[in-house]
């Protein structure tokens, strides 16, 4: 007897899937981006967002690849117990977050696992402990610094997953409470060509900055806002940054301890967990009181202002022209701390001609990692031990394949959860010199 067979376990699992298609998928694993991996038929690897490792959901593929597909998801057919309701009305259509609807708990194995599974695909190096995932003091509302969209009607809003457009919103759950009475009483009335985004500060004792960042050298005229915080310009280069209103930066409490923050400079967005990732580096860093410390990529000097205490003298490296500016506040009361205002590519070399010689490197990079030329210049100096912190598994498992290659263990990694509900993972690596 003849009969349509449609059920998707009894599809020839040669046939070639196309976008469009439908299958019922088992996931198994969690990829990095936010995704859940399972398999077609054919035994291609297919990642679908907003599931969870062990459910079985019906799919409709959206993207086809020769070694991988996309999907999204037609049904839940068997969710996970581990799947909660998201807290979010903007959910799945603003690209912001990836977890509302997995429960805090398994975010954070989440993260474990996948910090050691980019460290063995990535990187080559097996039998590490990746420790468990340091949990954020506060799994919402955590963010001192939210960067907004704006719509043609000047709305402020995030950008659409998976697009450039701007969503307007009307609620987030990520920024604190003081950010929160903010953003949603400014609104800029035909915003000027040119005008794109809003960044919203909140510093100790609940001051608030903003910033109008655009394209054009000068700030608009017409744009004015009816506020007590104060607010600045930011034009496309470092140096064209306008006071509107109040100061050009806020000052944030870590550890008891005071930092200017400008407008136009990088800061940890979650406090309490830049307390905890100071708190590990203190306990674990092997400092002495005769080393020499190099920092690089060392911002407005965070973790700089803890850890020159313990050493005879500490080199840094910053490229921002106002992260510097800030550094230099920051940190006047050492004598014996040297800045160079200048990228890692170009300092390096020279702090080698200079028979530069540090027994300890600490780097905190960008999400892209250490270019080769930057890694090559660390290695070069030949510090005995590097404190690895970094914001984006794949390339730290890159650059760590790059260590183990040059003879650095390592020794061990933890990851911090510095943002609960979307897929980012901040981890801090310890790396030893043997041989």
């Amino acid at each position: 007897m003849n009969r349509t067979v449609s059920d998707p376990r009894f599809e020839d699992p040669l046939k070639q899937p196309e976008v469009g298609e439908e299958y019922e998928v088992t996931l198994s694993t969690w990829a990095y981006g936010g995704d859940a991996m399972g398999r077609l038929p054919d035994g291609r690897a297919v990642f679908v967002p907003f599931t969870l490792p062990g459910e079985r959901v019906r799919i409709r593929l959206t993207e086809v690849k020769s070694h991988y597909a996309r999907g999204e998801v037609v049904s839940l057919i068997e969710p996970s117990p581990d799947r909660v309701k998201p807290r979010c009305r903007h959910y799945q259509v603003c690209g912001g977050c990836h977890y509302q609807h997995v429960h805090y708990a398994a975010q954070l194995a989440a993260k474990t696992a996948i910090v050691r599974d980019q460290l063995e695909r990535i990187g080559k190096i097996y039998g590490v402990r990746v420790y468990p995932t340091v949990p954020s003091p506060r799994p919402w509302h955590y963010r001192n610094h939210v960067q907004f969209h704006l719509t043609p009607e000047g709305r402020l809003g995030f950008q659409k997953r998976a697009s450039e457009e701007t969503v307007p919103i009307q609620e987030c759950h990520l920024p604190d409470e003081v950010i929160t009475q903010v953003w949603p009483q400014i609104q800029i009335e035909d915003p000027p060509q040119g005008l794109e985004r809003v960044h919203v500060r909140s510093g100790a004792e609940g001051e608030v900055l903003i910033a109008l960042e655009g394209t054009h050298p000068k700030p608009p005229a017409e744009v004015r806002l009816e506020t007590d915080a104060s607010m600045v310009y930011l034009g496309p280069e470092p140096d064209q940054v306008y006071v509107l209103s109040g100061r050009s930066y806020v000052v944030y409490e870590v550890k008891g301890r005071l930092f200017r923050v400008s407008a136009g400079s990088f800061f940890q967005t979650n406090l309490g967990v830049a307390e905890a990732i100071i708190d590990h580096i203190l306990e674990n860093i092997p400092l002495r009181p005769e080393d020499t410390l190099l920092e690089l990529y060392a911002g407005v000097g965070l973790f700089t202002a803890f850890l020159a205490p313990r050493v005879k003298r500490v080199v840094a490296v910053e490229a921002s022209p106002s992260a510097c500016q800030d550094f230099e506040v920051n940190l006047d009361e050492f004598d014996h701390v040297e800045l160079y205002e200048a990228t890692v590519e170009q300092v390096l070399p020279y702090l080698r001609e200079q028979g530069l010689r540090p027994q300890v490197a600490l780097l905190d990079p960008p999400r892209t990692g250490l270019s080769k030329e930057a890694l090559a210049g660390l290695v070069a100096l030949e510090p005995t031990h590097i404190v690895y912190v970094s914001c984006h598994p794949a390339t730290l498992a890159r650059d760590a394949h790059q260590l183990h290659q040059r003879g650095y263990h390592l020794m061990r990694i933890t990851p911090f959860d510095m943002f609960p509900q979307t897929y980012h993972i901040e981890t801090v690596s310890f790396w030893k010199k043997v041989g």
